[in-house]
C-alpha cells in the first residue's frame, strides 16, 4: 500500500496554495476560491482551480519557444513519481502543478490591448493610459493603436500602484525591464491572435516573471480568466461593456449588492456561482478546443 505524499505548506494566497517540494521546486495548487476587490468569497466556484491550471499549462506549452517557464509537470502521475511516489492529496489532480522556484520580479507585468477597466476610467479623466497620451475620441472597449506595457507594484496590502517604465527600470534594472516588456508584449500579441481565431478577445492580461537558472521565465498563472479580461468576439463592440468570460460579472453583482467591499462579503447567489463556473470552463474550451472534462481530475 502506497502512502500519501505530504509536503510542507509554504504560503496560502487568495486562490493558490504553495508547497515546498524540495530540490528548488514547489507545488502550486489552484483552489476553487474566488476573490473580488481583494476579498475572498465564502463560496467556491466549482472547477475554477482546474480551469486555471489547465489554461496555464496550455499557454506555457504554446509560448515555450518564446521563453522558458517554471512548469515542470501538471500530470498527476508524473508529479507523484517526481515527488517520490505515493498518492497525491485529494483534490490536487488537475489543480496542482510542479514548478521550479524562481526569483520573482517585484512587479506585475500587465499588457493592455483594449481600453477597459481602470484604463478606461483614466482615459475618460485625462486622455491618457498609464500616463501615456492616447488619441482623442476612443470609446470604451476600443482596441488600442498598439498594446501597451503597463507595469505596477505587487502590493502585499491594499492596491497595486502603477509604475512608469522608468520606475520599473529603477526597480529591476533597465535591461531586465526592457526584456520583461518585450517578452510580455510578444506573449500577449501571440496569445491574443490565437484567442481571436477562437472567437475570444483578450482585452488585457497580467504576467508574472522571474529568474530561473539565470534566465527570465514566465511563472505563476498565465492568460487565465483570473489574470485576464476575456470577451466573446461576437459580443465585442466599442462603446459598450462587452459580456465577459472572466469574473467581471461577479464584480458587477457585488457592486450592485451595495456591499462596501470590506470583509465579510455578502453570500453569493447560487446563480452567480453557477454562471461564473460555466464562464471559466467556456473560456478554456473555446481557446484550447479541448473539453474540460478531459483534463486531469474530472469528476472530483
Amino acid at each position: 500500500m502506497t502512502s500519501g505524499i505530504s509536503l510542507p505548506l509554504v504560503h496560502t494566497g487568495k486562490v493558490r496554495d504553495l508547497y515546498d517540494a524540495g530540490e528548488g521546486r514547489l507545488v502550486m495548487v489552484a483552489s476553487d476560491r474566488v476573490s473580488a476587490f481583494d476579498v475572498v468569497m465564502a463560496e467556491p466556484i466549482p472547477d475554477k482551480g482546474r480551469v486555471l491550471t489547465a489554461m496555464t499549462a496550455f499557454w506555457l506549452d504554446e509560448l515555450a519557444d518564446l521563453a522558458p517557464s517554471h512548469m515542470i509537470s501538471a500530470d498527476p502521475a508524473s508529479m507523484a513519481a517526481q515527488l517520490g511516489g505515493g498518492e497525491l492529496p485529494d483534490g490536487w489532480a488537475g489543480r496542482a502543478m510542479l514548478v521550479h522556484r524562481a526569483e520573482m520580479l517585484p512587479m506585475e507585468c500587465i499588457v493592455r490591448g483594449y481600453l477597459a477597466g481602470s484604463g478606461w476610467k483614466e482615459y475618460q479623466k485625462s486622455g491618457t493610459l498609464h500616463g501615456e497620451r492616447l488619441p482623442g475620441g476612443l470609446r470604451q472597449a476600443e482596441r488600442l493603436p498598439e498594446p501597451l506595457f503597463t507595469p505596477s507594484t505587487k502590493a502585499t496590502e491594499g492596491h497595486d500602484v502603477n509604475l512608469s517604465f522608468d520606475e520599473a527600470s529603477a526597480m529591476v534594472g533597465r535591461e531586465v525591464a526592457e526584456r520583461a516588456r518585450d517578452l510580455c508584449l510578444e506573449a500577449y500579441e501571440r496569445a491574443a491572435d490565437r484567442a481571436r481565431q477562437c472567437g475570444i478577445v483578450v482585452a488585457d492580461t497580467k504576467f508574472e516573471l522571474g529568474f530561473i537558472a539565470g534566465e527570465l521565465a514566465i511563472c505563476d498563472e498565465v492568460l487565465t480568466p483570473d489574470s485576464s479580461r476575456f470577451w466573446p468576439l461576437e459580443g465585442w463592440e466599442p462603446g459598450s461593456t462587452p459580456p465577459s468570460f472572466d469574473k467581471q460579472p461577479l464584480r458587477d453583482w457585488l457592486e450592485a449588492s451595495g456591499w462596501d467591499k470590506s470583509p465579510p462579503p455578502p453570500p453569493l447567489d447560487e446563480e452567480v456561482v453557477r454562471a461564473t463556473s460555466e464562464r471559466y470552463a467556456a473560456a478554456y474550451e473555446k481557446i484550447t478546443g479541448r473539453a474540460l472534462s478531459s483534463w486531469y481530475g474530472a469528476g472530483d
